[in-house]
């Protein structure tokens, strides 16, 4: 019999990803969300709806000694939510909420081994304001001093799994995400980030016209591909590496050179029209070298094939005339 699993946040891209994943492993998989997946029917052999803020929910879903639980489960978006200021009590409260409930649980029904997604808005903003060489390795985490709320809840939330792991025997694994894309993601809802969101703009604009574009341009940041995503966080989840640590791209562009290399899929022409919008920090990076040191692993796939997936996907919902609500 295979692998019994959980997944918080089933419902949402990640996680939907992974749930698909691991039922193709032969897991027998259980999903949690406040809403089944957007875009495709769930593969989870149990899909829970509800509220994992609420303690009594959380013990109802974790009712036996799961083999494996994916903790990605957050109140998140992209840089128009997280970077606004109007969202950070509720992203602090939501997201600590949750991980202070499903740790409680599983120390309950003593499930040993858990996943726990965390970010690179984690790392001190001043090590990430060289577009050109940003700093993001591991070990750069303190002092710190992230760009945003979300960022200090994910530091909180990851020593907060940490003291679980040492106090009360867990078996922690945690993994700092660096802009994960891919098909079946937010695309036009506000919490969609740069890739979807520049797909989308491409996907709309005739050939030879205008998008908008948040800032100059010239801010740099790596994307990863969902599959990779997944294929790093399993092997980290069947490791015996706690971590944190980073699971992303090191392929470095500009926000310029990604509208370019979407244009260029598109076979458009696409001009930048810069405005005032909010932007994170300067630069950012994965800093593979750990994960190639404990893992023996880095990702393989090209910015560009993720992209050409990506924008495949999110062109085909513009021309049905679909929304993303």
């Amino acid at each position: 019999m295979g692998k019994r699993v959980l997944v918080c946040g089933a419902g949402g891209f990640i996680g939907s990803h992974l749930v698909t994943r691991l039922k193709a492993e032969g897991c027998w998989v259980r999903g949690v969300d406040l809403k089944f997946p957007r875009y495709a029917p769930t593969e989870a052999d149990d899909f829970v709806i509800g509220d994992l803020r609420q303690a009594d929910f959380v013990r109802g879903v974790v009712d036996q000694p799961f083999d494996e639980v994916y903790q990605l489960a957050a109140d998140m978006g992209g840089a128009g939510y997280v970077f606004t200021g109007d969202h950070d009590a509720d992203i602090m409260h939501n997201s600590a909420l949750i991980n202070l409930n499903v740790l409680e649980a599983l120390r309950r029904r003593n499930c040993k081994r858990v996943f726990y997604s965390s970010s690179a808005c984690m790392y001190p903003q001043e090590n990430q304001e060289d577009p050109d060489n940003p700093n993001c390795a591991e070990d750069s985490a303190y002092p710190a001093h992230p760009d945003s709320e979300y960022g200090w809840e994910k530091l909180f939330s990851e020593r907060l799994y940490l003291a679980y792991g040492r106090n009360h025997g867990l078996s922690v694994r945690i993994a700092r995400y660096h802009n994960i894309f891919g098909e079946l993601g937010s695309w036009q809802d506000g919490k969609e980030k740069a890739p979807a969101a520049m797909c989308r703009k491409v996907a709309q604009c005739p050939d030879g016209g205008t998008i908008e574009v948040w800032g100059d341009g010239r801010q740099t940041r790596s994307f990863l591909h969902v599959s990779e995503c997944l294929e790093g966080t399993l092997r980290l989840m069947r490791s015996d590496f706690t971590g944190p640590v980073n699971i992303g791209s090191d392929e470095m562009v500009t926000i310029n050179d990604l509208i370019d290399r979407i244009a260029r899929i598109a076979g458009k022409t696409v001009r930048r029209n810069h405005i005032p919008g909010p932007l994170g920090v300067r630069g950012r990076n994965s800093d593979n070298r750990l994960i190639a040191e404990r893992l023996g692993w880095a990702p393989s796939l090209p910015l560009n094939n993720g992209l050409e997936r990506t924008y495949a996907w999110i062109s085909a919902q513009v021309a049905q005339g679909k929304k993303d609500a």
